[in-house]
């Protein structure tokens, strides 16, 4: 059916459709919405909100007031082997970080997945990225695949005041992906706004549009209270091409999870989806972390110092930390060409995880942690 034809019969507009896939994503005023739809034939129709119904985050995530100019040179020097990784056993990069990495065994990872993430393409969808930041130089995929979504333009870099909304949320949690696989490519798709808010649509085309750029990860540092079909349907399509999708479980500390972090372990996309909580240095539930049944694994994601717009050094708290340290020991796994299938590499991260339960630890929160803790020993493990 056209998209003349479509919008003849249901009213509204065509805003996005996929030819030969069997989907259109149709936009419709509140007057067209209360007037009713119809269904046409056996089509399913699925009508819900769209503004602004994704926040960042998860619905939050903390800026410390801790921030300094970026003076540790660029990634895509450390990333060509100039620049050591760790020296004596201080990440050098970023050396703020280098409890936090310890405590995932980073530098044993590091030093087994030798490649550091090569080739492996991570579109991150967010608040977009500062694209001239240099801890980025050398790290972007190329130009004709960037989008900003939500001003439906070819920038995706941030836009606003830091320390305001979500303005330096994107580029944080790219800066957090190459930290752990320092040769990775970032994808930069922006589909939330200087407040930190997006619409669903945009989201969803942002995940199909990574699936065509042959993305291989897709970090989702975002959530909603609401769980949308529309997104979902984009997830599935995008896990059942084997791109695995990481998702926040978002920082309201209640036992569920937001959504899509809530829908990770179920339906078709369950093998290749991951939803990430936080602890904090001491392997304790961070007190902002979501938490229940749903969670699948947690990660440190407490004070985690990352590039800010404007050149400098933040640190950031949330899931949405958590969620790009998850993302990039993935892009660590798949950077090595291993015979190990994307589902399998996700079933080794959670089922390897440390156990975070014993001598009573997180007590509270029994089995609604996942199965525990990211431990990238794990990586030790595969010849």
């Amino acid at each position: 059916m056209s998209a003349d034809n479509l919008e003849a019969a249901y009213g509204g507009q065509v805003l996005s459709e996929a030819r030969g896939e069997g989907y259109a994503l149709m936009g419709f005023s509140a007057s067209e919405v209360r007037g009713g739809l119809n269904a046409q034939g056996t089509r399913v129709v699925h009508v819900e909100r769209n503004r602004d119904r994704f926040q960042g985050g998860g619905l939050t995530a903390t800026m410390s007031a801790t921030r300094s100019v970026w003076i540790n040179g660029e990634f895509d020097t450390w990333a060509n082997a100039t620049r050591s990784v760790w020296i004596n056993g201080s990440f050098n990069l970023v050396p703020q970080n280098t409890v936090t990495f310890q405590q995932i065994g980073l530098e044993a990872a590091q030093a087994k997945a030798s490649n550091l993430g090569a080739g492996v393409k991570v579109a991150v969808v967010d608040t977009g990225v500062d694209i001239d930041h240099p801890a980025f130089a050398g790290s972007l995929a190329p130009q004709n695949e960037w989008r900003d979504f939500r001003d439906n333009d070819t920038n995706p870099d941030e836009e606003g005041v830091l320390g305001t909304g979500g303005y330096g949320h994107g580029t944080g949690v790219a800066g957090i992906v190459l930290q752990v696989a320092p040769k990775a490519i970032i994808l930069p798709l922006r589909v939330l706004g200087p407040d930190g808010s997006g619409d669903v649509l945009h989201v969803a085309q942002a995940i199909d549009w990574a699936v065509k750029c042959n993305a291989q990860i897709i970090n989702l540092s975002l959530g909603t209270d609401t769980r949308s079909n529309v997104v979902q349907d984009a997830i599935n399509r995008a896990t059942a091409k084997g791109v695995m999708v990481i998702s926040a479980a978002g920082n309201d500390n209640r036992s569920s999870l937001n959504y899509p972090a809530n829908d990770a372990m179920a339906g078709a996309a369950g093998d290749y989806s991951l939803s990430v909580g936080s602890v904090d240095a001491g392997d304790l539930k961070s007190s902002f972390s979501n938490y229940g049944k749903a969670l699948e694994i947690v990660a440190p994601g407490e004070d985690v110092y990352t590039p800010g717009p404007d050149n400098l050094l933040v640190a950031w708290s949330g899931t949405s930390m958590a969620a790009p340290v998850v993302t990039g020991s993935l892009a660590l796994a798949l950077g090595q060409k291993w015979n190990i299938s994307a589902r399998d590499m996700i079933k080794g991260l959670t089922d390897n995880a440390a156990d975070i339960y014993r001598n009573g630890m997180n007590s509270a929160y029994k089995d609604k942690l996942g199965k525990g803790r990211l431990d990238l020993t794990v990586f030790s493990k595969v010849q």
